[in-house]
């Protein structure tokens, strides 16, 4: 179950699982470009509203009754716009907040007790390096809501572990997806020579970790943040980049 699988990191992510085996759900609010990545992974499409959750839990139950179980959930929803702190409004937080957090907290929580049940399940998040580790103008809101996965995070592995159920994140770097040219504008071509590696990463770039951690091999690992950046925070001076 891919939250947030229609377009950019999400589709990246089920393009990676389904290559690994596994029948993905796609789950997003943009039904059109959502049934697309689910024709083209060969999986199925959920039109859900993550910030609802009686339809959070209605999806849930619609894939439990098809398929029996619900093995990983990949929590990937989630918006990044700009907003400098003097001209935020109340519901500028409240819409961000609403999306990130507390829409990670409807998805996870029927998912979580499908996996108790089954005794088996790894929930991989979304999170940033923005927030935990860097910041921006106009990021404050989204850095804290990102920050506050990683909180999220280590509290539910700990709650969970008993029952063979590993919880762990990702902190992406910029990744050239078409939401991040949209928010970049002019600056987007740009981005890549902060990045030691010369270049922006790819959705599959964090696919393959949250691969990696729904993995049977991942089994002893929960409550681990892992960075997918080309080195983008490594620097100390931007004049040490070649």
């Amino acid at each position: 179950m891919v939250t947030g699988g229609a377009k950019g990191i999400g589709k990246g992510i089920a393009q990676t699982l389904t290559k690994s085996g596994a029948k993905v759900m796609i789950c997003d609010i943009d039904e059109e470009a959502g049934q697309q990545t689910a024709d083209e992974v060969n999986g199925e499409f959920f039109k859900l509203d993550v910030t609802n959750s009686e339809k959070a839990n209605q999806v849930v139950q619609e894939i439990l009754s098809k398929h029996g179980r619900i093995d990983i959930l990949a929590a990937n929803t989630g918006i990044y716009p700009e907003v400098m702190i003097e001209d935020m409004t109340e519901a500028d937080w409240d819409q961000i907040q609403n999306i990130n957090l507390k829409g990670l907290f409807f998805t996870a929580k029927p998912v979580l007790k499908v996996m108790k049940e089954q005794n088996y399940g790894r929930l991989i998040l979304t999170s940033s390096i923005t927030g935990d580790i860097t910041g921006y103008p106009g990021g404050s809101i989204y850095g804290a809501t990102k920050a506050a996965i990683l909180g999220y995070m280590r509290n539910a592995a700990v709650e969970y572990a008993q029952y063979g159920i590993t919880v762990n994140a990702i902190q992406p770097g910029m990744i050239g997806t078409e939401t991040l040219k949209k928010e970049l504008g002019v600056l987007y071509d740009k981005g890549a020579e902060a990045v030691p590696m010369k270049r922006l990463g790819e959705p599959e770039d964090i696919g393959a970790a949250v691969n990696f951690f729904s993995s049977k091999e991942a089994a002893y690992i929960t409550a681990q943040s892992l960075v997918v950046d080309g080195g983008q925070i490594l620097p100390e001076t931007p004049d040490v980049i070649q």
